[in-house]
C-alpha cells in the first residue's frame, strides 16, 4: 500500500470546494485525461474520436457492463476468472485473495443482479485516502477504531487500516450475538453499517445490552429513512447519522459535518436524468478509475436534490436524500387510469404518521395490489396504516389499491427495502 498516495488523496479530498467554476475546470481536465487513457487501453473505447467529449461516449448499465466486461477492463482480468475468485471468496468467507494485484469484489446490488468490481492498487490507495478524508472528524484525525459491517470483506476496505486508524471487519453473515460481543470489545469510534444492522445495534445499546459510544455513525448500502435515522441516532447517542454513498460503481457521495449528503463531483461527473423538478437518476462517469472504467453508467438510483444550498458552503451538489432504486417506485393507476409514479419516499413519509409498529415493508405485487408487512398485528394499527395510505392515494389522485396485511419478515441475507415494486408488468406507459 502506498502511504504517500493515500496521504495525497487525503489532502486533496480534505480541501474544501468553494468555487463551482474551478470544480468544473477540474472535472474537464480529468475527463480529457481519462478519454485519452480509454482510447489507448480499453478496447470498448478504441473507436472513440480523439476530440470526443462526454456526450460522444457510449452509455452503459450493469447488464451491458457485465456483457462487455472483458473489453472494458484494462488490467488483463477476465470476467470468468474474476467471478471464479469472487465466488470462491464468498463461499470460503476468506476475502484476502486478489487477482494480479487487483482487488476483486462481488456485488448483488439492491436488485439482486450480480456485478463485479476490479480495483487496482493505485485506485485502492486513492480510495482509502479519500474515504478517510471524508469520514474522520475535522479535529480528531488519529487513534480511530473503525468498525465496518459488510456482506463481504475485501482488500479494498482493508487498505484503510494504518497506524493512525485501526479497522475491523464484521461479517454480516456471522451470528448477531457474536458480532455484538466483538463490537463491544473493539469499542469503535466510528461505526459503518447498513441501516438494517444499525437498527438492532441501536436497540441493543438503548437497552444496555451493548455498551459502545461511537463518535460518528455512518449508514451505507441501503436507503436511510428519516424514521430509521432518528431511531439509530437515539439508540447510539449521536446527533446525526451520516451516510456514505458507496457502491460497485464508485464512492459517489458523503455527508458533510452538518449531516447533508453531497455528491463527490471532484471524483466523478454525474449527469442527471430528471424524473421531476428535483428527482433524478444519476449517470456516472468516474474521472479516476481505470482498471474497470465507469463511463456514463446509468445507476438506477433515484436521488433528490436539496432545494437550498448547504450551509457548509461546499459547491458539491447537495442532496435532500437518496430515495431508493427506480424499481422502488410504485406504479398505480390514476383516477383516469393512467399509470402514476408513487415515489418510495412518499410512502415512508406517510407511514411516519401511523402509530403502533416499528418495522414495516410495502411491496407492490400487482397493478393495483400491495402487501404491507408490519411487526404489529393489532387491528387498530392496521386501520391507522390504511388510513394514512388512503390519504396519500387521495392526495396523489390514484385509485386506492387492494392492501393485504401480513407479519413482518426480517430481511435476512438481502438488503432492506422499505418500499419495493415486486410487480413487473407493463410499465412502459409510466416510464
Amino acid at each position: 500500500m502506498g502511504r504517500a498516495a493515500i496521504v495525497a488523496a487525503f489532502v486533496a479530498a480534505r480541501r474544501p470546494r468553494r468555487d463551482r467554476a474551478a470544480l468544473e475546470r477540474h472535472q474537464a481536465r480529468l475527463l480529457r485525461r481519462q478519454i485519452r487513457f480509454l482510447r489507448a487501453r480499453s478496447p470498448r473505447f478504441a473507436d472513440v474520436p480523439p476530440d470526443a467529449g462526454l456526450a460522444d461516449l457510449p452509455t452503459m448499465d450493469k447488464a451491458s457492463m457485465m456483457a462487455g466486461f472483458d473489453d472494458l477492463v484494462t488490467v488483463g482480468v477476465t470476467r470468468a476468472e474474476a467471478e471464479a475468485l469472487a465466488l470462491g471468496n464468498e463461499r470460503s468467507r476468506d476475502f484476502t485473495g486478489d487477482l494480479r494485484g487487483c482487488s476483486i469484489g462481488l456485488s448483488s446490488g439492491t436488485t439482486g443482479h450480480r456485478g463485479l468490481f476490479v480495483v487496482s492498487p493505485a485506485e485502492r490507495d486513492a480510495w482509502a485516502g479519500t474515504v478517510l478524508a471524508r469520514t474522520l472528524p475535522r479535529r480528531w484525525l488519529v487513534g480511530h477504531r473503525i468498525a465496518l459491517f459488510l456482506r463481504a470483506d475485501n482488500t479494498l476496505y482493508e487498505s484503510v487500516g494504518s497506524r493512525a486508524v485501526t479497522f475491523s471487519y464484521f461479517d454480516l453473515y456471522a451470528p448477531p450475538a457474536q458480532n455484538r460481543a466483538r463490537l463491544a470489545a473493539f469499542a469503535p469510534t466510528i461505526l459503518v453499517a447498513p441501516p438494517s444492522v444499525l437498527l438492532p445495534l441501536a436497540a441493543a445499546a438503548a437497552s444496555g445490552d451493548l455498551r459502545i459510544a461511537p463518535a460518528k455513525v455512518y449508514a451505507v448500502a441501503e436507503v436511510l429513512t428519516d424514521a430509521d435515522a432518528a431511531r439509530i441516532a437515539s439508540g447510539l447517542g449521536v446527533a446525526v447519522v451520516h451516510q456514505l454513498y458507496q457502491c460497485t460503481e464508485g464512492f459517489l457521495g458523503h455527508t458533510c459535518e452538518r449531516g447533508v449528503l453531497h455528491l463527490n463531483e471532484d471524483l466523478a461527473l454525474i449527469e442527471r436524468e430528471y424524473l421531476d423538478e428535483r428527482r433524478f437518476v444519476p449517470i456516472v462517469t468516474d474521472l479516476r478509475r481505470r482498471a474497470q472504467p465507469i463511463v456514463r453508467y446509468r445507476l438506477g438510483d433515484v436521488l433528490v436534490e436539496r432545494a437550498e444550498p448547504c450551509p457548509c458552503g461546499s459547491v458539491l451538489t447537495a442532496l435532500e436524500r437518496i430515495e431508493g432504486r427506480e424499481d422502488d417506485t410504485l406504479l398505480l393507476p390514476g383516477l383516469d387510469g393512467t399509470p402514476t409514479r408513487v415515489f418510495a419516499d412518499l410512502v415512508t413519509r406517510a407511514l411516519i404518521h401511523a402509530d403502533g409498529f416499528t418495522e414495516y415493508r410495502v411491496r407492490q405485487v400487482g397493478p393495483d395490489a400491495l402487501e404491507v408487512e408490519l411487526d404489529a398485528d393489532a387491528p387498530a394499527v392496521r386501520r391507522g396504516v390504511q388510513a394514512e395510505l388512503d390519504r396519500l392515494w387521495s392526495r396523489l389522485r390514484v385509485r386506492p389499491p387492494a392492501v393485504a396485511f401480513m407479519p413482518y419478515r426480517a430481511a435476512v441475507g438481502r438488503k432492506l427495502r422499505r418500499v419495493e415494486r415486486a410487480w413487473t408488468g407493463d410499465t412502459d406507459a409510466a416510464l
